[in-house]
């Protein structure tokens, strides 16, 4: 018996994490760009990423310690493929710099690809700084997906004049002038 349980322990160790579960993380997403300029480098100039694969709009730059190669991050407005990584993706420069508490502080970074810099700084400008991504590990397929529900709009009582609805609570865009000054004491 003794036998078999170190067996199946040492089996459970040593195969491929099928039993991975998505999980919600708080991450500062930035942005780079293919066409030049300070977003981007030579490599994604010419489409490069570290895993070898051809730079598309949909891709991200991750920390491959904290989410795997492959993994599908799922943003409020799409899903991104992790195939690339930067230096200031795994320090998370920009979270450190940009954050005002010190869970914003701490939050993971992922750099979202784009063709054009227009494309880029037009999505940065109509999105948060942070924001709850889905990470879903490669392979993952989720036990039980339900059909998507049908949405009936309300009516009101007569049946007659529907319900207003109540208008979308937007959240203003910080501004540079926003961020946090240093660290250091001044007197």
């Amino acid at each position: 018996m003794k036998r078999f349980t170190i067996v199946i322990g040492l089996l459970l160790f040593l195969s491929p994490s099928v039993f991975a579960f998505e999980q919600s993380l708080l991450a500062r997403v930035t942005v780079y760009w293919a066409s030049g300029g300070r977003g981007s480098d030579r490599w994604s100039r010419r489409h490069i990423c570290a895993t070898g694969a051809r730079l598309r709009p949909g891709h991200c730059a991750v920390d491959p310690r904290r989410i795997p190669y492959g993994s599908r991050v799922t943003l409020p407005d799409g899903t991104l493929l992790a195939v690339d990584t930067g230096s200031a993706v795994v320090s998370r420069k920009a979270a450190r710099r940009s954050g005002r508490t010190a869970l914003e502080r701490n939050a993971l970074v992922i750099d979202r690809f784009f063709e054009t810099k227009q494309q880029a700084l037009s999505w940065a400008n109509r999105n948060p700084y942070f924001m709850l991504v889905r990470v879903s590990p490669p392979g993952f397929r989720p036990l039980l997906s339900s059909p998507p529900q049908k949405v009936i709009p309300m009516v009101s009582q007569d049946l007659r004049q529907p319900v207003p609805s109540t208008p979308a609570v937007r959240v203003p865009r910080r501004d540079l002038r926003d961020r946090p000054k240093s660290r250091m004491y001044m007197p």
